[in-house]
């Protein structure tokens, strides 16, 4: 009822960043938690007044689109001092799902290929976090001996600042392993393996691996930092990794007579105007239809949990769907789902037929019978060919 209050006509300006925050990764669940714990907790407190936009004590205002910027505020915070990594390093083994397929997929990418590794994480964070995935007492198979996670990569880069890392770029400069630190000057030298580098640019990625953008496949879990500025701006092949993806591929196995339904109401609806045109006085009664479709797609809905699909609303696809079809060449729940695909693999994705086609049998159309504009343009063509057909071959006789 409050939505309805605020958006009568259901229209949301959706390129309002003043008043829209887009939630485009993990990071933002929390956040999000947060925010939601905090106006529950003044909504039920008694210090506070409830206001329209906001709550009120005494003479001091807090509106809930300051509280949402507090809490962005400290998660930056917490993001740029180091303090979320820190926190992470400290339980490596509750944070970092760890995975012995991982070496496997890398090497066997390594043998017909270039592997790099570009993150906007600081060395020594990157250190840990790798040495803590690839700590195994062997290499990719059991029979393989243990190598360094820098092994599996023809190029480290830390510090790349993404997504200015897909424009301008920053300095690239070298890292000394040892000490973590940076070494003095700008490098512009040829791909040392083993070499770790910070900074640079996707520009600067593709010269040290003698590559152009349209050879590359680079997979990120970030649909703005990763997948859409990369497209954008460098033309590369991308693949999106999407956690959720295994919990909507299990409801959507589990729920799918749901789907099955609003497609058959969908159907039911169009049949209650099949017989009727433009000159029909009778308006069927759909109400309650309406009323099972938005009861069928709030119970599709609720099987995701509380936040949702990711992916669809009832049977419409949501922004962050959108943008996937759009910039990802592929999407995964994880990218060892490669392991299962050789590399000379093509991947095609199903014809997608526009509501145009997929309503529509795939028969001629008799236009020149019907009496219609369309038809009437057809037959005025026709006759003009006609007629310059004859022109043509009367001039030939001449």
């Amino acid at each position: 009822v409050e939505v309805q209050e605020y958006y009568p006509n259901k229209f949301i300006q959706r390129d309002d960043t003043d008043r829209f925050y887009i939630l485009n990764t993990l990071f933002n669940l929390s956040e999000t938690y947060l925010y939601a714990c905090l106006v529950d907790f003044f909504t039920s407190c008694s210090r506070y007044d409830n206001w329209q936009k906001g709550y009120k004590q005494g003479a001091l205002f807090m509106s809930y689109k300051s509280m949402f910027q507090d809490v962005r505020d400290a998660m930056d915070f917490v993001h740029e001092t180091g303090t979320l990594k820190e926190k992470t390093l400290q339980n490596l083994e509750k944070y970092i799902v760890k995975d012995s397929r991982l070496p496997l997929l890398l090497s066997r990418m390594k043998d017909v290929a270039k592997v790099f590794l570009a993150t906007n994480s600081d060395y020594t964070y990157t250190e840990a976090i790798m040495n803590y995935l690839f700590d195994f007492p062997h290499g990719p198979k059991p029979s393989t001996t243990k190598r360094s996670w820098r092994f599996y990569f023809d190029l480290v880069v830390v510090d790349t600042r993404k997504p200015l890392f897909f424009a301008e770029g920053t300095v690239l400069r070298q890292v000394d392993t040892n000490t973590g630190k940076l070494r003095i000057g700008t490098y512009t030298g040829d791909l040392q393996f083993g070499t770790v580098y910070s900074g640079g640019s996707s520009d600067i990625v593709c010269d040290l691996l003698g590559v152009k953008g349209k050879d590359i496949l680079y997979m990120g879990d970030h649909i703005f930092g990763d997948i859409l500025k990369s497209k954008k701006r460098q033309g590369w092949k991308t693949c999106l990794v999407v956690p959720e993806l295994a919990k909507e591929l299990q409801v959507w196995t589990e729920k799918s007579h749901l789907f099955e339904e609003l497609k058959r109401l969908d159907v039911f609806l169009a049949e209650l105007y099949k017989h009727l045109d433009s000159g029909s006085r009778f308006c069927p009664d759909i109400s309650a239809i309406q009323a099972r479709i938005k009861k069928v797609t709030h119970g599709m809905d609720m099987c995701y949990g509380k936040m949702g699909s990711l992916l669809r609303c009832g049977s419409r696809q949501t922004l962050f769907s959108s943008q996937l079809m759009r910039y990802a060449d592929l999407y995964a729940a994880s990218c060892l789902n490669l392991l299962y695909y050789p590399f000379s693999y093509l991947f095609r994705a199903p014809p997608v037929l526009m509501p145009h086609e997929s309503t529509v049998d795939h028969c001629p159309l008799d236009l020149n019978v019907s009496e219609t504009s369309v038809a009437n343009r057809v037959l005025r063509l026709t006759d003009t060919k006609m007629m310059s057909e004859e022109e043509g071959t009367e001039s030939n006789k001449k």
